[in-house]
Order: C-alpha cells, then structure tokens, then sequence
C-alpha cells in the first residue's frame, strides 16, 4: 500500500476554537501565513513569536511513529494538489490516507480541477488509486465541526457527491484513543510501498514547522514541493 501523512493530521486544534481553519478555510498565500499571523496576535497584542498559538492550535502526539519508516522510498510536498507525481510513480495501489480531510471531492471551484481537496477522489477516478482509506485523527472525537467526528455523516456527505462506483472503492475509519499516539496503530512497515508527507500550511500552526520538517528529514524525503518555514513575520520557502 500507499501510506500518505497530511501534517494536519497531527497539528491541530481544540474544541471550540472558532477561527481554526479546519472551520474551513481557502488555500491561498494569506492563508498559509498572514492568516496564521492574524490568529496569533488575536491571542496576545504584543506578541512576537508563534508561541502565542500553543493553547488553541497544539501538536498532538502520534507522528513521531513515522520515523519507523525511515528506509522506505519517501516525498515530502507543501500541498496534496502535488500528491499526482507520486501517485503515477506507484499507479493502483491502495492508499491510506492520514488526514483531517477526505480530499475526495470539494463543493467549490472546478471539480476536475487538481486541488487539494480532491486529489484523491480524481485519483480513484482515474485509476491511479484502486482503494482508499482516509483515517482521522483521534482528536476528532471531541471536535464536532471536525469530518471524524461523525463518520456517518461524513458518509452520507459524500453518497450524495460521489459516483457509486468510486464510494464503493472509499472508506472512512477512525484512530482510536490516543495511546499510544493519536494517529496508531499505523500499517507495519512491510506493507507499506512508499510514504508521502504534506504540510498544508493554510491548515497547520507555523509553530510547527519545524517538527515537520525534521521528520521530513529524518525519513529522507524527497521533494515533490518545497515545505515551508514560516519564520516571524516572514515566510521562507526551501529548496
């Protein structure tokens, strides 16, 4: 199988947190950083640093189970909307998705369109991907707003979007209680072909950046679109 990580999965929010992205936010520039700036000041005019976002937007446990795959062919990407150049290099497989999001179809913009929030279902259409998974996190159990809080409702969101040939190919599932990590148990590593790690910095606290960017490192990521480091007040791209 495809195992592909959305760094969302894991930098998140607590409940009621009501200007979270995962409330649901575009994917443009001001958005993978000034908007994050905004967020920060709101929660202390004076402040400085990223810090300021630590209590609302914390970075739950469970990734660091990554690392077990240290070996494996693996690509590191800012968005899912760059997840087709590693789709074509394993065309067919089965994917498990860890993620805060289904990126199987999205109500706006252009539905044959690449974006972010679609990859997967285009993916599953057009054969790149024979089966899909998309597990959320366990911290979703305590989030309403969240897709995995209610995965029934989730289901019937996306009967109503989603061709019967390509729902029949999906499956939405759930982590269970955070222990030993929030995101376990992953798959073995012996099942696992080839990992894909995303950032998606309109969805994930700046303060965290850097935590990805290790475990990017530390697997031997190679690039598919540079990751970010969000520095304050400035935004600096790798190469």
């Amino acid at each position: 199988m495809l195992l592909s990580f959305d760094w969302d999965a894991s930098s998140g929010c607590r409940e009621l947190v009501f200007d979270a992205p995962i409330w649901g936010s575009p994917d443009r520039e001001s958005d993978r950083l000034a908007a994050w700036q905004t967020r920060a000041l709101k929660r202390g005019a004076g402040a400085t640093g990223w810090a300021a976002l630590d209590a609302d937007f914390p970075l739950y446990s469970g990734w660091e189970a990554f690392e077990q795959y240290a070996g494996l062919p693996a690509f590191v990407a800012w968005s899912h909307a760059h997840a087709w150049a590693w789709l074509e290099q394993f065309p067919g497989r089965e994917v498990l998705n860890i993620d805060s999001h289904h990126d199987l179809t999205s109500l706006s913009g252009d539905p044959a369109k690449l974006r972010p929030g679609n990859w997967a279902g285009l993916g599953l259409a057009a054969g790149l991907i024979s089966r899909y998974e998309v597990r959320y996190p366990a911290w979703h159990a305590e989030l309403p707003v969240a897709e995995g809080f209610d995965l029934a409702r989730t289901e019937r969101e996306l009967a109503a979007q989603l061709s019967a040939e390509v729902l029949d190919r999906v499956m939405l599932s759930r982590s269970g209680p955070p222990s030993p990590g929030d995101i376990s148990p992953l798959p073995p590593k012996r099942e696992v072909e080839a990992l894909l790690l995303v950032q998606s910095p309109s969805w994930t606290s700046p303060a965290h950046d850097p935590a990805f960017l290790g475990l990017a490192s530390a697997l031997g990521a190679q690039v598919l679109s540079g990751p970010y480091l969000r520095p304050w007040p400035g935004v600096q791209q790798l190469n």
